[in-house]
């Protein structure tokens, strides 16, 4: 079997049974593997899609360059897609981001810009500057992935599918946080299609609004996070698309214990977010009771988070220090 380029080997990733935590909960705890993605992170299927649709509307013509505001992984996605399609890329990044994201950005050839880590309402809020730069290019797209439904359709015609075919339809309950709501959002719109009993769940972390929107219909968020890329507190066209059920948090303190139980006792190197996934997925077989089927994403690996997630001084300047003994440290 042979991949059409860089391109075509976005997608098709494994589905990985968490055996220590299968074990614990009496269910099966399955994640989607989205860091073996050839960018390393979900977001190279929206990145995908993305630049495919603009080329077919005829936004994005040769030569063109691609400009997003992004907290990394789209962009890592998307200079990766561009580089292999022709097309030069602009990054805007709120400057809190992970050191080791914005390197990599810079290494793959990307135009890195760090902006303020601002309210959304502000004007310098990264994704306000990525429009404006886009607007003084000649010949560029703003991919715009919160509202871009491109975002979702990734998910709603790739990832969706593979996890029904993956399970063979057997699936009790899906959780997952949200950024864009690009993956929740085709994901869920597609599960619940194929069948409606499948219970969906949003995982939010502190910081965001959208536990208190889908569970109240309002937007009020408290407290902050050390998560990346995802918690908002409005609601996308992309995160319009979710069919769920209910919402859950985790805190940061779990993500942390979580991140490096996983690493410690399932081998799986991931990211904050994922980490916050799989919380998600602990608590939600705990909600369903055993014998169930339930997945989550994992959404990128570790190794863009070394110096912050696995990084246990940065981490006591938090004060979330990591046991990674048992369970205990997940909350009912």
């Amino acid at each position: 079997m042979t991949c059409d380029g860089f391109c075509g080997t976005i997608g098709n990733t494994p589905l990985i049974e968490m055996p220590t935590l299968s074990q614990a909960t009496g269910c099966r705890i399955l994640g989607k593997a989205e860091f073996l993605n050839p960018g390393g992170s979900v977001k190279d299927r929206a990145a995908l899609f993305m630049v495919l649709a603009a080329e077919k509307a005829g936004i994005l013509k040769p030569g063109g360059t691609i400009v997003e505001g992004t907290a990394g992984n789209t962009g890592i996605g998307l200079t990766l897609v561009g580089n292999a399609r022709g097309y030069r890329t602009v990054i805007v990044m709120p400057s809190n981001q992970s050191p080791e994201k914005i390197e990599l950005l810079r290494t793959l050839g990307a135009e890195v810009e760090l902006v303020p880590p601002v309210p959304f309402a502000n004007p310098q809020n990264y994704y306000h500057v990525a429009r404006q730069r886009a607007e003084e290019l000649g010949n560029a797209f703003w991919a715009n992935q919160f509202e871009n439904t491109a975002n979702a359709d990734a998910h709603y015609y790739t990832t969706g599918p593979e996890l029904w075919q993956q399970t063979n339809g057997e699936i009790d309950g899906i959780i997952m946080s949200a950024g864009t709501g690009g993956t929740i959002g085709g994901v869920t719109q597609y599960l619940k299609e194929k069948n409606s009993r499948i219970v969906t769940y949003l995982i939010d972390p502190p910081g965001s609004g959208l536990y208190s929107f889908v569970t109240t219909g309002q937007f009020k968020a408290e407290g902050s996070s050390i998560t990346e890329g995802i918690g908002i507190n409005r609601e996308t066209a992309n995160f319009q698309r979710s069919k769920l059920d209910g919402a859950l948090q985790g805190t940061d303190q779990e993500v942390v214990e979580m991140a490096h139980y996983l690493l410690k006792r399932e081998g799986l190197f991931v990211g904050s977010s994922a980490a916050l996934n799989v919380v998600g997925a602990v608590r939600l077989a705990r909600m369903l009771g055993k014998n169930k089927t339930i997945v989550t994403i994992l959404c990128d690996g570790g190794g863009r988070y070394q110096s912050r997630l696995f990084n246990r001084e940065w981490l006591a300047t938090k004060g979330l220090t990591p046991t990674a003994q048992g369970l205990e440290f997940l909350q009912d």
